[in-house]
Order: structure tokens, then sequence, then C-alpha cells
């Protein structure tokens, strides 16, 4: 920091000091202009008239009444105009006492409004002036008089640039530090939406082959004496189930450890195009499941594709996971108008009658419906009459994002959040 920047930060932190010290110097300023005559025998000459008392007193008022400037701005200007309109009529208006109504206008106007900048201006202007033509001493064309009007209506003009800068300067500020603000936020939200996105591709990937191996694990172990050959078989899909999991697993830390931009991945995200690879891995894990289609070979987007896909798997998931061994799936895909819905349903009652995902504490049901919210659909979830579960997601073909308060939206039913529906 220079020394100008030092001296104007203890000058703005006394303000009542600055005030003074200006007060002073225009009191120095008035006094001295009362010893010089503009219109001597050879120009403007010192010394040649002496004020009067009348006049050194009211340049006193005027001077000390702008102490006091900053804190009532117009209550000065009205002091000092006063004082100024009792010399132009009964002092010597050569006595340059209007220089404190002057530098009172300035700071009305720089720290006021513009209408009221033109009210005290014009009237300010107007008094002192007409004062002087018309009951001053001096004829009304005198070059005084016309002064007083000149160096109000300067005074009145230079706070108006001042305070119409000072707001310009405050704009600006404002403006860089909302704009700095938003950027903040936005990295934040981004930031929280791409950790989202990670923890529900994790779960659904983990949560899916994990349920797999779980349910191969438990074949392997319940037949390894009696039936060696169904064993080996289910080892075997656990084998392929954990080589999928690691895989997957693999190519998102991959992209997390990536410091730049990620690559384009290798292989494309999966779609309903790989329903039936998806239903096979359930059916060898023991959950029959039925697939029927109606999407007249409707071509998705990549996002939709995906959310539909990932909406299946989570559903038979929790029905391989909690509807019992006995249960049975079936899945619909249909394209309704511009919405592809998706339907799973079972017959399975789980353990102690409870519907699957009513165990509280996990994120699949949530992790459904935030992809389905994103893409501006919604998603329902529940029991069905007489035992069973029933997922129906309605996805639009061309993907969009739900605004507050749409279907699917936030604070809307089926947008996120809705209590009881977490697995």
């Amino acid at each position: 920091m220079t020394r100008i920047d030092r001296a104007r930060c203890r000058l703005k932190a006394h303000p009542l000091a600055l005030d003074a010290a200006l007060a002073a110097g225009v009191l120095g300023c008035m006094v001295a202009g009362s010893f010089v005559d503009p219109h001597g025998e050879h120009g403007v000459t010192w010394g040649v008239r002496t004020p009067d008392p009348l006049s050194i007193v009211l340049m006193a008022l005027g001077a000390a009444a702008l102490v006091f400037r900053r804190r009532a701005p117009l209550t000065v200007l009205a002091l000092t105009g006063a004082v100024s309109l009792i010399e132009c009529v009964t002092g010597d208006p050569r006595a340059p006492v209007a220089m404190s109504a002057v530098i009172a206008l300035y700071t009305v106007a720089s720290t006021t409004d513009r209408p009221t900048t033109w009210r005290a201006g014009l009237l300010t202007m107007t008094v002192l002036t007409g004062a002087a033509m018309l009951a001053g001493p001096l004829p009304w064309y005198a070059q005084e008089n016309l002064a007083i009007f000149a160096w109000t209506g300067i005074g009145a003009t230079a706070g108006d640039a001042v305070r119409s800068r000072r707001a310009v300067v405050q704009a600006i500020r404002e403006r860089a530090e909302r704009a700095e603000r938003t950027r903040e936020e936005e990295a934040r939200r981004r930031v929280a939406e791409e950790r989202l996105r990670i923890a529900r591709d994790l779960h659904d990937v983990v949560a899916h082959h994990i349920a797999l191996v779980n349910v191969q694990a438990g074949v392997a172990a319940h037949v390894m004496d009696k039936r060696p050959d169904q064993a080996k078989e289910a080892l075997a899909h656990v084998r392929e189930a954990s080589r999928s999991a690691l895989n997957e697993l693999r190519a998102t830390v991959g992209l997390l450890r990536q410091s730049g931009d990620p690559e384009a991945p290798t292989e494309p995200a999966p779609g309903l195009d790989r329903l039936d690879e998806l239903a096979g891995t359930f059916r060898s894990a023991g959950l029959p499941v039925e697939v029927a289609r109606a999407d007249q070979g409707t071509t998705l987007p990549a996002a939709v594709g995906l959310a539909a896909y990932r909406v299946i798997q989570e559903a038979l998931t929790n029905v391989r996971k909690h509807a019992g061994p006995e249960a049975k799936a079936e899945v619909s895909v249909v394209r309704v108008g511009p919405n592809i819905e998706i339907t799973v349903l079972d017959d399975g009652a789980g353990p102690d009658d409870r519907p699957p995902g009513d165990e509280g504490g996990g994120h699949g049901l949530l992790g459904m419906r935030e992809r389905v919210s994103a893409l501006g659909g919604f998603l329902t979830t529940g029991p069905r009459f007489g035992g069973g579960f029933r997922v129906h997601a309605i996805l639009p073909v061309k993907a969009r994002t739900a605004a507050p308060g749409e279907p699917g939206g936030p604070g809307r039913p089926g947008g996120p959040g809705e209590p009881g529906e977490t697995v």
C-alpha cells in the first residue's frame, strides 16, 4: 500500500477531521478573496480593499457549518445559503461568502438523489442570484452576480457527476461480487451433482453384481456335496459377475483419477438393447424373468436408455434380494406417445411379508428416482394388491431436465426425496 493509499484510508476513518480541515481551507480562501479587487487599475490587485466585520462574521459562520456537511447536508446548505443571502443583500457583494454555499450544494448533490439535487440546486441558484441582482448594491448585470449563478451551477453539476460515478463503481463492484458468488455456487453445485452421479453409478454396479455373487455363492455352498456339477456352474457365474463388477469399478475409478478431461469410453453405455443380456444374468441366478416389449424399435437417447437400463437392473436386483426364492419377475417396455414406460412386477412377498425395498437405509429406489427425475420423467413404486411389488417409470423419449414443480421434479409426486421408498 502506497503513502497516498494509507493517507486516504486515514482520512476516511476520520471524516469529521477531514471536513474541519476543508472548512478551514474554505475560510482561508474566502478571507483571502475578500482582500482582492478584480477591477483595479492594474488588473487584479491585492490589499486594495478590506472586508467589513459583518462579512467576516458571515464567512466564519458559513465555514463553520461545513464541518457538519456529511451529517446534515440539507441543513448545512440552508445555513450557508442564508449567510450568503445576507451578504448579497446587506454586506459587500464582492465578499466570496457564497463559496460555502457552493461547497454545501456540492455535498447535497453528491450524497442524495438527482431529484433532490435539481430542487436544491435550482432553489439555491434562483434565490442567491435573484437577491444579488434585485436587492444588492451592484447593477444586476455585474460580474459578481453572474459569478454566483455560475458557481452554484458548477457545484451542483460536479456533485451529481461524483454521485453518478460512485453509483457506477458500486454497481460494477456488486456485479463482480455477485458473479464470483455465482461461480462458486455453480462449482459447488456441479461438484455435488457429480458426487451424486458417481455414488449412484457405483451403487447400481456394486448392488447388482454383489447380489448375483451372493445368490450364486449360496447355491454353490448348498449343492457342493451332492451336485458338484451344479456347484461348478454356480461358481462360474460368481466368477463372471465378480469380473464384470471389477471391470466397471476399474473404469469408474479410472475416470476419477484422470487429471484432465475424461477420454471417450471404449464401450457404449448400457441401454435397452442389452435388456435380454441383463435378464439372462438374473435367470442364471435363479430368478425367472419374463420380458415383454412394445416399443416398436424406438431409438432412445443415450441418457434415457441408460436410465431405463439402470431402473430395470435395480428393480430386478431388489426382487432377487428381497422377494424370496420363489418369486418371479415381469419386465415390460412400452412406447406410449412421446414417452417410454418401464414396468417391473414381481409376485413375491419377501421376508416377513415386507415388500422389496422397505428396509430403509439404502439408496436404490432413491437413485432410480433421481435418474428418472433428472430426465423430466417420474417414478412410482409400491406394493401390489395381493402381494408383490411394482416399479413403474415414465421416461420422455427426448430427454429433458425437469424443472421444479413439473412431474418428477422437486416438490411433485414422483420427485426425489419421498420418505419410505429407499432400498
